[in-house]
């Protein structure tokens, strides 16, 4: 947006600097004569503040597309990050990690987007950062079966082979040998997906079931980072003023 015009050295515009000269433009370095504006408070030429005008409502569908294909990245980055602290850190409390998410997601949509934003960035920035966050339960969830999976096959060969010796001793089993469970229908690779992610996607509310407690913190943590990449993709607001005629001040604020 208006920062590829002037280049990455150009001020902010919500926080101008004022290293300039009363009597120069704040972003071409020019002498002022004449007729000035102000930019976010920073002087300008009219040629500045026209090309500042120009983009300030360019909002393309090229510099959408570019913001979301930024933002599914950062919002993948942001699931694994959270999958994998979560299962080294086993046990914490780290819902705090939908800030980064958050932030992570919005930032990296702004800057693709060259500093455009806007309600539908928003949204956007909203979704991906819900996802991230809500799927990454998902690899959770296999890691933790994975290991268990384990531990449950070992106590059941256990208990077989004392079933077994049990036998052979004319001892009455323990407790009886497992009825066969009936054979459940196998389900097709796109039907486990859709029931994972479906599944995923409301694990914060699944949490309530849990503990009620943390699982309420939980949501209000997520809130937070929702509401972080929200602020991010507003976009910078740009207020120009002028034309001016009047003599120009001695000073930009």
């Amino acid at each position: 947006m208006v920062d590829t015009l002037f280049g990455s050295s150009t001020p902010q515009f919500g926080t101008a600097e004022y290293a300039t000269r009363s009597d120069q433009c704040h972003f071409c370095q020019q002498p002022l004569s004449g007729t000035y504006y102000k930019v976010n408070g920073a002087l300008a030429c009219g040629s500045c503040a026209d090309r500042v005008k120009s983009e300030k409502a360019r909002d393309t569908h090229s510099a959408f597309v570019r913001a979301v294909a930024a933002g599914i990245g950062a919002a993948i980055a942001g699931l694994i990050a959270y999958a994998v602290i979560s299962i080294i850190l086993q046990g914490w409390v780290i819902s705090y990690m939908s800030f980064g998410v958050g932030w992570l997601v919005g930032t990296a949509m702004i800057k693709a987007s060259g500093g455009t934003g806007g309600r539908r960035y928003q949204i956007a920035a909203v979704l991906l950062t819900y996802a991230a966050v809500s799927m990454a339960a998902i690899p959770i969830w296999i890691y933790l079966a994975r290991n268990h999976h384990p531990q449950q096959t070992e106590q059941q060969k256990l208990r077989a082979e004392q079933r077994q010796l049990e036998k052979e001793n004319g001892q009455k089993p323990s407790e009886p040998a497992p009825e066969a469970e009936p054979q459940k229908p196998r389900i097709t690779l796109g039907a486990w997906l859709v029931k994972v992610s479906l599944l995923g996607l409301a694990s914060p509310f699944l949490e309530l079931e849990g503990n009620f407690f943390w699982g309420l913190i939980g949501l209000f943590i997520l809130f937070i980072g929702l509401k972080i990449a929200w602020r991010l993709t507003a976009g910078r607001p740009i207020e120009i003023l002028g034309p001016f005629h009047d003599a120009i001040p001695q000073s930009a604020g």
